[in-house]
């Protein structure tokens, strides 16, 4: 198939999922051209694979020291330039349209007749799974930032709903995992300053905290140890440490979770889906949360057991196999396979 495929550029778990999916349905042969949208294209990192792609503007969500600021967010709302962009989009001879929570791409299939598949966590949300209460505009821009047609929605528990497990980076099952350091804990809050983190982890001097997030270079101070953007280093440091402490979203919780990270978690305040991402850890049993950077919990946490590996399927498999097979009304019998494929691996472990 031609496949017009939208990502949405705004933080790395988009881009992260999309690389994945997209590799995948190259490799089985279908024709793929990416819209990336919500950051500017120096800041975009490793997008190799998106090739050939174009960078448009779209929607970009502003956040203040740990909150969502929906004034700034209103205000640098570009409707204009997003039209434009909608318009002059060419959808010549495209199959699919496939949409990772980026509007430019989802308005076009809609405008123009064209199948279109929601890909991601967002795309759980239409299905009956954990949702924290917030507002009523909240929960609409959730569910109408980037609609489609059909759901292929990820999360980290089926909930008994037809939701695919998370997208896992390839490198994580080909790596032959070292062994865990118990007194290392990886910490990505790139929502909260630099200094709130350090004051927050500088008493736990009895572990190692390696800090991502805004960290412009490496340094080391003491048992804080910063470091900046790379995607090899996160990922070793991900698989050596023994807990995970970041914000609530998607894609890092649920390759901790892969490997059997314990969790600590801290939602983006006044954002419905991290809450909820929160919400769900808990009652799962995988971790704990907290909604500000509590050291108290943050000394309760440490102090808990590590988790174990839930060895997650290789998830886009099995969505590239519903892409294929266009049954599209036969999602559940893709995502129970999925699931299936996991029970059997985690049995594994």
């Amino acid at each position: 198939m031609k496949i017009l495929f939208g990502v949405q550029g705004t933080g790395n778990g988009h881009i992260s999922r999309s690389r994945e999916l997209v590799r995948k349905l190259k490799e089985d042969g279908h024709e793929v051209q990416v819209i990336i949208s919500g950051r500017k294209e120096e800041e975009l990192r490793e997008i190799e694979v998106f090739a050939p792609y174009k960078v448009l503007k779209g929607f970009t969500l502003v956040t203040r020291r740990g909150k969502m600021s929906y004034m700034e967010t209103m205000f640098q709302l570009d409707f204009v330039s997003l039209w434009a962009d909608v318009l002059s989009l060419d959808t010549t001879c495209v199959d699919l349209v496939i949409t990772d929570f980026e509007p430019v791409t989802s308005m076009a299939a809609r405008l123009k007749g064209i199948v279109s598949v929601g890909f991601g966590h967002q795309y759980a949300f239409p299905f009956h799974i954990p949702i924290a209460r917030g507002n009523l505009f909240e929960k609409y821009t959730l569910l109408n930032f980037a609609p489609a047609r059909y759901n292929a929605g990820l999360h980290w528990d089926h909930f008994n709903q037809p939701i695919f497990p998370p997208v896992i980076p390839q490198t994580l099952y080909n790596a032959v995992w070292p062994e865990e350091d118990p007194q290392k804990i990886l910490v990505y809050l790139p929502f909260e300053e630099v200094e709130d983190i350090e004051a927050f982890l500088r008493p736990f001097d009895a572990y190692r905290f390696f800090i991502y997030g805004k960290v412009k270079e490496d340094r080391d101070d003491a048992h804080l140890c910063f470091r900046g953007y790379s995607r090899e280093g996160f990922l070793r440091d991900l698989m050596e440490c023994s807990g995970v402490v970041c914000n609530a979203g998607f894609e890092l919780p649920g390759e901790a979770l892969h490997l059997g990270k314990k969790m600590l978690l801290r939602p983006l305040d006044g954002q419905i889906e991290q809450e909820s991402n929160a919400l769900a850890m808990v009652q799962l049993g995988y971790g704990m949360s907290m909604h500000t950077l509590d050291g108290e919990l943050l000394k309760e946490w440490l102090a808990m057991p590590p988790g174990k590996p839930l060895n997650y399927s290789r998830t886009v498999d099995y969505i590239a196999e519903w892409i294929a097979s266009g049954r599209w009304n036969d999602l559940r019998v893709f995502t129970d396979a999925a699931w299936k494929d996991h029970c059997c691996e985690g049995s594994k472990s």
